[in-house]
């Protein structure tokens, strides 16, 4: 990662200008517009509703205050996430500074250096917020470690590259080792397999938990079960014998007596007692929740075999697991699609 790089020269190798700033720091970005980055050598982004951003004042609450002036529709979540970078790439920005986009229509990675500052370009249809930018190389992507491709690889239009800055500045001082025949393992692979997968987990836990309160939490472990093969019967709502759905593996007992919890706090010791209290003999026991147990819980549920308790992180194992079988319904809510992650030999 590169904190600081105490360079304020221009070194000219070739037909390329390398400008280094104290800090050479790194910006990622996105477009839908690729020829107009490469020919008319610049950045952009888009939000024409904001105007000239140089009219806001300078600071990240009046950005958010214009922001939701003039998208009042926005999510509560995207307003701080655009109007961040928003603000990023109007002042945050500087002339020095690098910039990596990852080019869809030849899949190359160009790497630039910015060269103006903010300027409101009245004339484009969408792209109205520029930087003038001069690009010093164009790169495939196959030149690049899987780490850094990941990283460039962000949901966001507009972002800092940190983890893998140094292996861009490498790519422009020609210090690059990496080539298209090197036999060398990319040793990036594997972490960038599991970032994939955290981030995957991560996301389904916070739909669950953003679109599934109370019943609608019920109705959604029923469905899995179904995935699972378990035959279920989701109580009626509003009942007091503590039991939330009943499953059974076939036509004849055990029965599985499961009750669900979606609140955000750990589950209490005292909570899966009265999970307890309402088996009958014979019968077992499932506990689900989004948050976690609290440790007498969890020494309660070890010492309790008859009872299985399922936290948020074993839930979602759960789902990818059996996603292709859970119903249409679930899917919409909690859109996956199925690819192929690259990982390391070793596993």
């Amino acid at each position: 990662m590169i904190e600081n790089y105490a360079f304020n020269k221009i070194i000219g190798r070739g037909k390329d200008i390398i400008m280094e700033n104290e800090e050479n720091r790194f910006w990622g970005i996105h477009t839908l517009n690729d020829n107009l980055f490469l020919k008319d050598n610049i950045i952009a982004i888009g939000w024409p509703k904001m105007g000239d951003l140089a009219l806001v004042e300078a600071n990240r609450e009046a950005f958010k205050e214009k922001y939701v002036q003039v998208y009042p529709e926005a999510k509560k979540g995207n307003i701080a996430t655009s109007a961040g970078m928003l603000y990023r790439f109007c002042h945050e920005v500087q002339i020095g500074d690098y910039v990596v986009f990852p080019s869809k229509i030849n899949r190359e990675v160009n790497i630039g250096v910015i060269e103006g500052e903010y300027s409101y370009d009245s004339t484009q249809e969408e792209y109205v917020q520029t930087r003038k930018v001069k690009w010093l190389k164009h790169m495939p992507r196959m030149a690049f470690s899987q780490g850094a491709l990941y990283e460039i690889g962000s949901a966001m239009t507009f972002f800092s590259v940190k983890n893998y800055a140094e292996e861009f500045l490498g790519a422009l001082n020609n210090e690059f080792k990496k080539s298209l025949s090197s036999d060398a393992e990319d040793e990036s692979v594997g972490a960038t397999a599991d970032d994939i997968i955290e981030n995957t987990k991560d996301f389904i836990l916070k739909e669950l938990s953003r679109q599934l309160k109370g019943y609608d939490l019920e109705e959604f472990v029923a469905d899995l079960l179904g995935a699972m093969g378990y035959r279920t019967i989701v109580s009626p709502h509003g009942g007091d014998s503590g039991i939330d759905i009943t499953a059974y593996k076939d036509e004849l007992p055990p029965r599985i007596l499961v009750q669900v919890k979606s609140q955000d706090s750990d589950i209490k010791e005292a909570t899966i007692q009265s999970l307890k209290g309402a088996m009958r003999e014979g019968d077992y026991g499932l506990f689900v929740t989004l948050s976690n147990y609290t440790k007498n819980a969890q020494k309660y549920l070890e010492t309790t075999p008859i009872i299985r308790g399922i936290n948020g992180t074993e839930l979602v194992e759960l789902i990818l697991k059996y996603y292709d079988n859970l119903s249409v319904k679930y899917k919409k809510m909690i859109p996956l699609k199925m690819v192929y992650i690259p990982i390391s030999k070793s596993e």
